[in-house]
């Protein structure tokens, strides 16, 4: 046995880490209805985006609101209005990775939202009353909890040790299979 087995010791320690993540890209339909039928549409845009991440069950809730801003033309293209709708929105994001042994008084979750709502289509509707319009978004949500992780210890720590008497398990062998080609020569 190396010296340095001798005096390893592992321990459990308790930390905060991510112990749980997940991303849902989806895209949603709205109607809005103005007060006049529109002929055309000449802009569509989301605005005013809040949201907020809440646990629930094997997931993670975002809430969130938008205001939908749609700029049409009326009376056969003659005049213009701007159509505004708010929209309340829960979005379930499942998350792919959990770790099991998380403390779950401790947990904590947030979002992030990669793809802000964003309008990506905008038509009359056939019955020719409203605006048909299509949002995607995307989400990454994370849960940050108290979990136990085991580390190695050094009583004493590093102070007077040969750093070479430790061994971390790559040796020159485990290199032999490379192909040098596929190695990057700008590092």
């Amino acid at each position: 046995m190396a010296n340095a087995d001798k005096q390893l010791q592992y321990r459990e320690i308790i930390t905060k880490a991510v112990c749980g993540k997940g991303r849902k890209f989806s895209t949603v339909t709205h109607t809005v209805t103005p007060p006049q039928h529109p002929t055309s549409i000449l802009g569509a845009w989301i605005i005013n985006h809040q949201y907020e991440a809440v646990r629930s069950g094997d997931g993670i809730e975002v809430i969130g609101t938008y205001d939908i801003n749609i700029w049409y033309s009326y009376s056969k293209n003659s005049q213009t209005e701007v159509a505004k709708e708010s929209v309340h929105y829960v979005e379930n994001v499942p998350l792919s990775f959990v770790d099991p042994k998380h403390r779950a008084t401790t947990v904590e979750v947030s979002a992030d939202a990669l793809q802000e709502p964003n309008c990506i289509e905008a038509n009359v509707s056939s019955s020719g009353s409203g605006v048909v319009i299509r949002v995607e978004r995307e989400f990454s949500v994370e849960l940050v909890a108290e979990t136990k992780v085991t580390v190695a210890c050094i009583p004493g720590g590093l102070d007077g040790l040969d750093a070479k008497e430790y061994e971390y398990g790559l040796g020159d062998d485990d290199y032999e299979d490379l192909d040098p080609d596929l190695l990057d020569d700008e590092l």
